[in-house]
């Protein structure tokens, strides 16, 4: 990577994937190692980030009073949480020159809303121009991994402790139409996504990571 000095602009990194794909750990390795080259970091989440964007996360994720919750109405909330968290984390943190590294941002809004509930993709990619405000991840990193695989994880993880929120629940055919969704989107936009096979130990992942990183940043 360049030194401190040559790297003065601020880099948008989003970690994309199905559920039980290790986003999470991903981009704590990231962090260390962005923070260990000198870099000013800023580690977010979708939906969430910030207190509003936050409280809305936990009606969307684990919503439970029996009431149904409409594929737009979830749609219309995320979308609320991101035009907050754009706004009071992203764009001021990429002003001031930080990498921000962001668990899930509008991909997984098209391949969640898009692919699993069967909204309209163009309805949704409008709402998330409208939402982000100008905002483009400069690289989004798609762990990739078989929804059957990422089933066996989340029952063991130790955050779960046999809850799960209101995707997690979802039927495997769900989560099928999410990958597939994903994997379109890569298709779609190679140069911003990149596929990262997320079946492996996390040291072979984080290599890989690191690597499309360093390309960028470089």
């Amino acid at each position: 990577m360049k030194t401190v000095q040559a790297m003065k602009r601020g880099y948008f990194i989003t970690f994309e994937g199905p559920e039980g794909a290790g986003k999470s750990s991903q981009i704590r390795m990231l962090g260390e190692a962005l923070r260990n080259a000198g870099r000013e970091v800023v580690i977010t989440r979708e939906p969430g980030g910030t207190p509003l964007a936050e409280a809305i996360r936990d009606v969307v994720k684990g919503h439970n009073t029996g009431e149904i919750v409409y594929p737009v109405t979830e749609l219309l909330l995320i979308e609320a949480a991101r035009s907050q968290h754009v706004r009071e984390v992203i764009k001021p943190s990429l002003l001031a020159g930080k990498v921000v590294l962001c668990d899930r941002f509008y991909d997984s809004s098209t391949a969640y809303q898009g692919g699993g509930r069967g909204l309209n993709i163009e309805t949704i990619s409008m709402l998330n121009s409208f939402a982000a405000d100008g905002v483009v991840p400069d690289l989004t990193i798609l762990l990739d991994l078989p929804p059957e695989r990422g089933f066996e994880r989340t029952e063991t993880r130790a955050e779960t402790q046999g809850e799960f929120d209101r995707f997690e629940e979802e039927k495997l055919d769900f989560h099928r139409r999410v990958r597939s969704e994903f994997l379109a989107l890569a298709e779609r936009e190679p140069r911003r996504v990149k596929v990262v096979l997320a079946d492996r130990e996390k040291t072979e992942i984080g290599r890989d990571v690191l690597r499309l990183v360093d390309e960028l940043i470089r």
